[in-house]
């Protein structure tokens, strides 16, 4: 009775072990399939539950749901929002790209324009004017001690450049330059193009400084120490610059000429597709602000440069027949051709160029405030320079050879014969003037009117630039050779420059009367930064000195656009 007692209590014990291994395998198989996603679980008393939801969880990696599940997958923009803004704002500044570059462009070439216009117009005037006055001299005596004043030399030497070089010039036969560039194959044809437009961009370059050093050699006030060759040497060499210049253009004009008469337009296509060319050298370069302002003058220039070389064709193909009206709606086609893929190039390659150095489209209207301060600035009664002389260090563009070219091409094409010829000739001059009266009036206010927009006025009261840096250069080399103990380190931390008062003294920047860098806003307009801003507070700067007051050391002025006054060769960079 005992031992079936006791062997009924272990087959008891026995069951509830089972039971609870049971249990345990039940708990984790459980585990297991919430794990792998799987819901099923298995009824009570099926001893394969576990092997079935094995079975299916590995049947549930089917490609049918793979399938489905890259279907119905989904993703969440705004997750990401401030990249795909910026993209967005990408799109945008390209879009904007052509209309404000067509801004810039369209009001360049009528500055380009005016400046043209003055050597057919007022410089003529301003010659005569001048030498009136040098032969009333003996007949009214001296009133100053000048015979001269210096715009007015600098407008009898323009004159004279003039007509020497309209006389050599007419030594130059043009058809015999015509054919003898028709007779060279196309691709040599396409080389000679490439090399004059590189040559015309050194010409440039190196031409308006030979101009201004002679007109400065003429003007320079005679108490200084002689420090140059002489005026007749320098005016010599302007002579010749200006002469080779208009012969390399000319040249230039001849070979569109041919590539305009060719029967099968190869040559004009390629060199066409050249502009193309320009595109892969200039849009995977880093631009800063003024790379890009350096390149947007020259492209400027060049299409000025361009309408003006197809007026010579032009005017050279209509005299070839007759003048007559239908051939030039057969040159029609191709001038518009010649134009649109320039205009095209110029929107691609500065679409790409902003785009790769995000850089904003508004940067145009810097551009175009800053072409609009140089006009308005040589109106001022203290200018330094003269307006066309201000568009050639700004843009290049050089207008003495381009209108010699234009003179001599249009004399030679068009004859004078009679009264009434003269009397059309006078007309056209008379309308020429107005036109130039006009232009020059719509772009001082225009101009106006962007130097304001761009807070620029306090600008036009400072002295020039150059007076400025030199002075700035001149008092940081002198002190250069002040010795500052270290004790005496912590007094120019706190009193700025003043630790030089005893040995160099300064003037105050609060009450000297001295021209100073302006302090408003306008004085960081249209700077490309070249790092973090510095606060006002911890740093104390001396106006005059350029000095830092925390290190005593020279500070170097970021370079402005204003100060910008030519590009350089033909990269049109800034080092």
């Amino acid at each position: 009775m005992a031992d079936s007692l006791s062997s009924g209590l272990g087959e008891e014990q026995e069951q509830e072990k089972e039971d609870r291994e049971r249990d345990k395998k039940a708990a984790k198989t459980d585990k297991s399939k919430e794990k792998d996603g799987a819901k099923e679980t298995p009824g009570p008393g099926d001893k394969n539950g576990g092997s079935k939801g094995k079975k299916r969880s590995l049947s549930d990696l089917s490609l049918v749901r793979f399938i489905t599940t890259e279907l119905t997958r989904g993703y969440f923009l705004e997750h990401n929002e401030a990249k795909y803004t910026e993209r967005r704002e990408r799109v945008y500044t390209c879009l904007r790209i052509p209309k404000e570059l067509e801004k810039l462009m369209t009001f360049g070439f009528f500055l380009c324009l005016d400046a043209f216009l003055y050597v057919f117009t007022l410089l003529p005037l301003r010659v005569i004017l001048a030498l009136l006055r040098l032969i009333t001299l003996p007949c009214c005596g001296l009133s100053g001690s000048r015979l001269l004043q210096p715009a007015q030399v600098c407008d009898v030497l323009k004159g004279f450049i003039m007509v020497l070089c309209y006389s050599m010039m007419s030594y130059v036969d043009y058809s015999m330059m015509y054919h003898l560039i028709r007779g060279q194959s196309v691709i040599k044809l396409y080389i000679i193009y490439n090399m004059l437009e590189v040559a015309d961009r050194l010409f440039s370059s190196f031409g308006q400084d030979i101009l201004d050093a002679l007109y400065w050699t003429a003007t320079e006030p005679k108490e200084k120490k002689r420090a140059h060759i002489g005026v007749i040497p320098h005016f010599l060499m302007a002579v010749l610059y200006v002469f080779l210049h208009a012969i390399l253009i000319m040249v230039q004009a001849t070979t569109l000429n041919v590539a305009f008469n060719s029967h099968n337009k190869s040559l004009l296509t390629i060199m066409m597709s050249n502009n193309f060319v320009e595109i892969k050298g200039s849009v995977f370069k880093k631009f800063e602000k003024n790379n890009l302002f350096q390149m947007s003058n020259s492209d400027i220039k060049e299409r000025f440069t361009n309408y003006i070389l197809l007026l010579i064709v032009c005017l050279r193909n209509m005299e070839q027949f007759s003048w007559n009206a239908d051939h030039l709606w057969v040159l029609f086609p191709d001038v518009v051709m010649v134009i649109a893929s320039e205009v095209a190039v110029d929107v691609v390659k500065h679409a790409f160029i902003t785009k790769f150095n995000d850089i904003s489209a508004d940067v145009y209207g810097e551009y175009r405030a800053s072409l609009a301060f140089d006009l308005v600035s040589s109106r001022q009664k203290n200018a330094y320079t003269d307006y066309s002389d201000s568009v050639s260090r700004r843009m290049g563009f050089i207008p003495l050879p381009l209108a010699l070219l234009l003179i001599r091409v249009v004399t030679s094409s068009v004859k004078i014969q009679g009264s009434l010829s003269f009397m059309c000739v006078l007309l056209f001059y008379l309308g020429m003037i107005t036109l130039k009266v006009l232009n020059s009036i719509v772009l001082l206010g225009t101009s106006c009117v962007f130097v304001k927009e761009a807070k620029m006025e306090e600008k036009l009261f400072d002295p020039p630039p150059s007076v400025v840096s030199s002075r700035v250069n001149s008092r940081a080399h002198r002190t250069k050779h002040i010795h500052v103990s270290p004790q005496q380190e912590p007094a120019a931390d706190k009193g700025g420059i003043s630790l030089l008062a005893d040995n160099f003294p300064l003037p105050n920047i609060a009450e000297s009367s001295a021209p100073t860098l302006p302090k408003s806003d306008s004085d960081t307009f249209l700077t490309t930064p070249d790092g973090d801003e510095e606060d006002d507070d911890d740093k104390i700067i001396n106006a005059d000195t350029g000095l830092e007051g925390d290190r005593l050391e020279p500070r170097t002025p970021k370079k402005d656009l204003l100060e910008i006054d030519r590009f350089t060769i033909c990269g049109n960079r800034i080092d």
